[in-house]
């Protein structure tokens, strides 16, 4: 981190150090003389919600350009899916059959980290959700593989933390679910999409909206599990209702197995963004 400042003012880190080392007084002691950027009665208050917004976009923006990374390879999936080694406790057997793509989550992680490592920059490191499940599987990979790996939290009113994998100086937590998301996309060079639930089903939709309406570029959009997809999802009813076009369904594919993937990313070309949305 470059710490020279470009500005012969005092900087605010020392004048805020300088206002807790003040004389008490009533008027000192009284909310309307702290700092406004040190108080955080005064940064939660329902009016400031723009800087928050903006605070929350700039922080990891700031931090992930500080760490050089560069692009990223985005893998959402169910935090309820356990690893193979612990799916005779799933909630249910379809977790259990599922827990294999815990194993094909951690092996893609691995692939595309030592290709990360090997090429000395920080291109296609790896984000997830931060949490368990895929999420967990896809950090471990990283980690296995000696590279660095993003997680993106968030605070629900359960009480949860960032799995152990996650690089701690890359593990950043969220109030908005919007701002989240726009992490999620702004630096994505892919996106992997394993079996999971509402959370799994909103990322991976909203990412392809933006896609299929021209606001994002493309990118290998991967749906890992063709069994589960089509089972959950009628993709034909939709094209044949025609609330989508059949060129939508060219915009992502199923794949089964991390080295499916893989081979998928190596040899795309890049897409530039549609500009018109098909049948309409």
């Amino acid at each position: 981190m470059n710490d020279e400042r470009h500005s012969i003012f005092r900087d605010a880190g020392r004048d805020r150090k300088t206002a807790e080392d003040i004389p008490d007084t009533p008027q000192t002691r009284a909310p309307s003389y702290r700092l406004a950027f040190a108080d955080e009665e005064f940064l939660c208050r329902e009016e400031l919600r723009p800087v928050r917004l903006q605070l929350e976009l700039l922080k990891p923006q700031l931090l992930m350009d500080e760490h050089q990374i560069g692009s990223t390879v985005v893998l959402f999936g169910g935090a309820r899916i356990p690893s193979p080694a612990e799916k005779a406790g799933a909630r249910t057997q379809t977790l259990a059959d599922l827990s294999h793509f815990y194993e094909e989550a951690r092996l893609f992680a691995h692939k595309m980290t030592e290709k990360s490592v090997a090429s000395g920059n920080r291109e296609f490191v790896v984000a997830t959700g931060g949490g368990p499940g895929v999420m967990e599987a896809g950090n471990l990979g990283a980690q296995e593989a000696g590279g660095v790996s993003i997680g993106l939290n968030i605070v629900l009113p359960h009480e949860q933390a960032p799995n152990e994998y996650v690089t701690p100086d890359l593990c950043f937590n969220f109030h908005y679910f919007a701002i989240r998301k726009m992490h999620f996309l702004m630096r994505a060079r892919a996106i992997c999409v394993f079996p999971g639930g509402f959370g799994t089903l909103d990322e991976m939709f909203e990412a392809l909206t933006l896609i299929q309406t021209g606001r994002m570029e493309r990118v290998p959009f991967l749906l890992f599990g063709r069994a589960f997809w089509e089972k959950i999802i009628n993709w034909e009813a939709l094209e044949d209702a025609g609330t989508i076009s059949p060129e939508d369904l060219d915009l992502f594919r199923f794949v089964e197995s991390a080295d499916e993937a893989a081979a998928i990313i190596e040899e795309w070309d890049p897409a530039p963004a549609r500009d018109d949305i098909p049948g309409r």
